[in-house]
C-alpha cells in the first residue's frame, strides 16, 4: 500500500507490498505519487506500463467508442485532445489531481462551463478504462477533480411567429415538402414541436418504429439507454405521411446534415436569435404538459429523474394561477 505524507516543505513516499517496503523523499507530490505507483507495482510483480494520456485516447477512441451510442463526439473531442491540449503529451504515472486542476481552470478560460465538463468526463472515462481494464494505473489522476458549476437550463420558448417564419425559410410552411434534404429538415423541426423527440432520435428513427394507425412511434435507444414510445399528435402523423416510405432512416438525415442545413437556414431568418434545435424539445415539452399529467409526461420524453423536467417546464407564476382560479 503506497502513502504520501508531507516533510517540511517535501513530500515521502513509502510503499508496503507483502512485507516489502520502499521509501523516497521527493521534491513535489506528482513525482512521489508517480515513484509511488511504479515501486507498488514493481514489489507487486505487475509493473505498470509507462504510457501517455495521448495513447490512452487513442486506444480509447480505438477500442471503446465504435460501440458507444455518441461515440463519433467522443472521437472529435479526443482529436481535439490530441491535436491542441500539451496535457496529453504527459505521462499518465506522472499526472497529478493539481495537473487535472489546473487543465481545467485553463481550459475555463477558452471554452464554456458546459463544454468543459463533458471534456472531464470524457477525460474520467478513458482514464477508468485504462485503470480497469488495461491495467495503465491505480489511480485516476482525475478522480475527486471537482467540475465547473452548471450553467442554469435554457428557457427558450419558441414563439407561433418564429415556428411560421422558420417553417417558411425551410419551404414547409403551406405544404409539407419532401424534394430535398432542406425541406426534410424543416419538417424534422416541426416534428421535434410535436413529440418532444430529440435531434439524434428523429434522425435515427426507422420506418419498422413508425405505426401509423396506432399513433406513435418507438425510440429504440434513448439518451438514457432506455426505449420508449412517443404518442403521435394529428400534425405529427401527417407529417410521418408526407415522408416517402424507405428502408433507411425516415427523414433520410444524418445528424450532421441535419445540424449544418438547420443553423445555415435559421441564419438566414433575420427575425430570428439566439435558437437552437434542441430548443424545439423544450417547446414541446411545455406544450404537452398542458395536455399530460407530470407521469405521463416523464414517459413521453424519457425522463427517469421527475425533477429533470424542471429543465424544460418553465410555466409562469401566472400561468400556474389560471388552474387555481
Amino acid at each position: 500500500m503506497a502513502s504520501i505524507r508531507p516533510l517540511g516543505n517535501r513530500y515521502r513516499a513509502f510503499v508496503k507490498v507483502d512485507g516489502r517496503r520502499a521509501t523516497k523523499v521527493f521534491d513535489t507530490k506528482r513525482a512521489a505519487l508517480a515513484w509511488a505507483q511504479e515501486q507498488e507495482a514493481q514489489l507487486a510483480g505487475t509493473e505498470l506500463p509507462d504510457k501517455t494520456l495521448e495513447e490512452a485516447f487513442k486506444r480509447y477512441s480505438d477500442e471503446v467508442t465504435p460501440g458507444k451510442r455518441g461515440g463519433h463526439w467522443d472521437r472529435v473531442r479526443i482529436a481535439r485532445f490530441i491535436r491542441e491540449d500539451r496535457i496529453a503529451k504527459r505521462r499518465i504515472l506522472s499526472l497529478s489531481q493539481n495537473d487535472m486542476a489546473e487543465w481545467r481552470d485553463a481550459r475555463l478560460k477558452l471554452v464554456k462551463p458546459a463544454t468543459v465538463a463533458r471534456e472531464m468526463n470524457l477525460i474520467s472515462a478513458v482514464l477508468e478504462v485504462a485503470r480497469l481494464e488495461w491495467r495503465w494505473l491505480k489511480e485516476s489522476p482525475m478522480r475527486d477533480v471537482k467540475q465547473p458549476p452548471k450553467p442554469k437550463g435554457r428557457a427558450r420558448r419558441i414563439s407561433p411567429e418564429e415556428v411560421e417564419a422558420l417553417a417558411q425559410a425551410f419551404d414547409v410552411w403551406d405544404t409539407l415538402k419532401t424534394d430535398t434534404q432542406r425541406h426534410r429538415v424543416g419538417l424534422a423541426f416541426l416534428f421535434a414541436l410535436e413529440t418532444a423527440m430529440r435531434s439524434g432520435e428523429i434522425c435515427e428513427l426507422r420506418w419498422t418504429d413508425v405505426h401509423l394507425d396506432e399513433r406513435y412511434v418507438t425510440v429504440r435507444t434513448s439518451k438514457n439507454g432506455d426505449s420508449r414510445d412517443v404518442p403521435l399528435t394529428a400534425r405529427a402523423v401527417q407529417i410521418l405521411r408526407a415522408l416517402p416510405l424507405g428502408f433507411g432512416p425516415v427523414f433520410g438525415l444524418s445528424a450532421s446534415k441535419r445540424d449544418g442545413l438547420f443553423r445555415k437556414v435559421r441564419d438566414g431568418v433575420p427575425t430570428i436569435a439566439n435558437l437552437h434545435f434542441h430548443d424545439a424539445r423544450a417547446e414541446a415539452v411545455w406544450r404537452l404538459s398542458k395536455k399530460l399529467d407530470i407521469l405521463e409526461l416523464a414517459r413521453v420524453i424519457g425522463h427517469r429523474n421527475l425533477s429533470s423536467l424542471l429543465i424544460y417546464y418553465r410555466a409562469t407564476a401566472a400561468e400556474l394561477a389560471k388552474k387555481l382560479a
